[in-house]
C-alpha cells in the first residue's frame, strides 16, 4: 500500500512538472523573427557595452516593450487610463537610490508611456488629455529616443518633473481616473 502512494505522488509530480513546463513555454516564433525568450536572454547577458557609463540600455531597466503599459497580447486593446495611472502613481514612492536607480529611472518612463498609449486610445480621444500627452511628447524629444540609464539619469530632473507634473493634472481630473 505504501508503495503505490509513493508511485502516485511521483506519478503526479512528473504531470504537473510536465504541465507546469508546458503552460511556461512560448509558441514557436517564424525563423525570421526572434522568439521573445531569445531576446531577452541576449538583453540579459552583460557585455562590454553594458558597462556602467555606456548608452546601452541597462539589464536592471525594464525591457522596451511588453512593460507596464504595453498589452499582453498583439491586437489586444491597451491599458485602461486608470489602470496606467496607478502603475505611475506607483512610482511616486520611488526614487533614485544607488542600487535601484536604472530600475526606477526606467519604470518612470515606461510607466508614462503606457499611460500616454491609455490616454491615446481612450474613447474621450488624445484631445480629452493634451497636457500630459503634450508633457510625454516634449520628454521624449529631450530624450531624443535613447531610453538608457545614462540617458535617463542626465535628464532625471525632466523625467521625474514630467511624471509629477501629470500627477498632478490627473489629481485636477478625477472622472478620468476612478
Amino acid at each position: 500500500m505504501f508503495g503505490s502512494r509513493v508511485r502516485g505522488a511521483a506519478v503526479a509530480a512528473v504531470f504537473l512538472a510536465g504541465f507546469a513546463v508546458s503552460c511556461d513555454a512560448e509558441p514557436a516564433a517564424p525563423d525570421a523573427a526572434p522568439s521573445a525568450s531569445a531576446a531577452a536572454s541576449a538583453a540579459a547577458t552583460p557585455s562590454a557595452s553594458s558597462a556602467p557609463g555606456s548608452s546601452a540600455p541597462s539589464p536592471a531597466a525594464p525591457p522596451a516593450s511588453g512593460g507596464p503599459g504595453a498589452s499582453a497580447l498583439p491586437g489586444s486593446p491597451p491599458e485602461k487610463v486608470r489602470d496606467a495611472f496607478a502603475g505611475l502613481q506607483a512610482t511616486l514612492d520611488g526614487s533614485c537610490t544607488p542600487s535601484e536607480c536604472a530600475y526606477f529611472l526606467g519604470r518612470v518612463h515606461e510607466e508614462l508611456h503606457g499611460l500616454d498609449a491609455a490616454m491615446k486610445a481612450d474613447p474621450k480621444g488624445p484631445g480629452h488629455f493634451p497636457e500630459p500627452i503634450a508633457l510625454i511628447a516634449k520628454l521624449d524629444a529631450e530624450l531624443g529616443g535613447d531610453r538608457s540609464f545614462k540617458n535617463l539619469k542626465a535628464h532625471q530632473t525632466l523625467l521625474i518633473g514630467t511624471r509629477d507634473k501629470i500627477n498632478t493634472w490627473m489629481q485636477g481630473h478625477p472622472d478620468d481616473y476612478r
